[in-house]
């Protein structure tokens, strides 16, 4: 295949293979959050379906791969520094039986910014999946960064055998770049087990995710009105039934 030998291509090769793969030792299930922009809520979704499973008496990890761009702690409102135990794994923060990862506590401040480049992120994302000790986990939910470039691309390798739960709102823009996660997806052989439409309602209208979710040939799980409250950090109902749905069992 034409490019198979160029020094791009075998670096890109040399990297994937040194890349831990797999679930960390003890996770049942993982399930990545993804969207194909951001700006559509999908940390606000991945936490909440979180903590929803966590409230439904199932063990669960939240991992904020999010890595420039880490909030998934600050919307959970859990703070801490990472520590590592007696076999220098990270121990990750817990909050009423969720447990959580993140790059934030390393960043050195909130308002910080990482400057680095693709293998190191990725190497990075290795890292706090495979060197966390999670201990047994019904379900690990990880909070990806949006789009197709190179964090999102090593997490789905990194963490071979998950499913991918689809994040959008109404608008064609965001359902037009979640189809293009979806593609990815496909290529990597990882299942898109449904679609969540956020922000539906009068201000961006409704349907984008359903259309997707038909497009997909998988079940739109919830779809979820823009509402002042949400803003505050209310789970919409719609997120706490999901937790009950089979899709999730």
């Amino acid at each position: 295949m034409a490019g198979q030998g160029t020094p791009q291509k075998r670096f890109q090769q040399r990297f994937q293979r040194g890349l831990r793969k797999g679930f960390p030792a003890g996770v049942k299930r993982t399930i990545v959050v993804h969207s194909g922009k951001g700006g559509v809520g999908k940390t606000f979704v991945a936490v909440n379906i979180a903590r929803a499973l966590a409230d439904n008496g199932l063990k669960v990890g939240l991992l904020d791969a999010d890595i420039d761009c880490p909030n998934a702690l600050k919307t959970l409102e859990m703070d801490g520094d990472l520590i590592a135990n007696a076999e220098k794994k990270i121990i990750p923060l817990e909050k009423d039986g969720l447990k959580a990862v993140s790059m934030a506590p390393l960043l050195g401040g909130e308002h910080e910014a990482l400057l680095w480049r693709g293998p190191r992120l990725s190497r990075a994302v290795e890292q706090l999946v495979h060197d966390t000790d999670w201990g047994e986990l019904d379900f690990l939910i990880v909070d990806a960064p949006p789009g197709t470039s190179d964090v999102p691309l090593s997490i789905l390798q990194v963490l071979e055998g998950a499913e991918m739960l689809l994040v959008t709102t109404p608008q064609d823009t965001a359902v037009m770049d979640a189809m293009r996660s979806a593609k990815m997806a496909q290529r990597l052989k990882i299942d898109v087990i449904g679609v969540i439409e956020n922000m539906a309602g009068v201000i961006f209208g409704e349907g984008g995710g359903e259309r997707l979710a038909k497009e997909l040939g998988v079940p739109l799980l919830a779809s979820i009105l823009l509402k002042a409250e949400f803003a505050k950090g209310a789970r919409p109902e719609s997120i706490s039934n999901m937790a009950n749905q089979n899709i999730f069992q």
